[in-house]
């Protein structure tokens, strides 16, 4: 039965700044240190971490939300989970609330760890190293 993941972080900056490191194919690959190429655009595919995930834009509101499908290469073929990034503006600077549903349940425990540690913990000290 597939499972879901639900993580929230505050950066202290913009939400479009957000939104940019993990769209704009350069930005991505100097976040996670790894191999990304992104579409811009609805209906367009990503890979990212050199080909470990992939999947396509579902819905883009730039600076506020980002939806995909995606998988890692070693789920079983053919299947995608949903993942929902959302940004809004906080005193702090931008809560980034992340969902991601339709995960094998052999790899929850992973993928739960796997964005803290590849995704918020670098973004966040990229990004706020950055402002300062």
């Amino acid at each position: 039965m597939p499972k879901s993941v639900r993580q929230s972080v505050t950066i202290q900056t913009s939400p479009k700044t957000i939104y940019d490191a993990l769209m704009d194919s350069r930005k991505h690959s100097l976040l996670t240190g790894s191999k990304a190429s992104i579409s811009r655009r609805v209906g367009g595919k990503f890979t990212a971490y050199d080909g470990y995930a992939e999947g396509t834009n579902l819905e883009l509101v730039p600076g506020k939300r980002i939806v995909q499908s995606w998988r890692a290469n070693d789920w079983p073929k053919g299947h995608y989970s949903k993942t929902t990034f959302t940004m809004r503006t906080v005193k702090d600077g931008t809560k980034l609330t992340f969902t991601q549903t339709g995960i094998p349940d052999r790899q929850v425990a992973s993928i739960k760890q796997g964005w803290i540690d590849f995704y918020w913990k670098p973004l966040k000290e990229l990004l706020e190293r950055h402002r300062r």
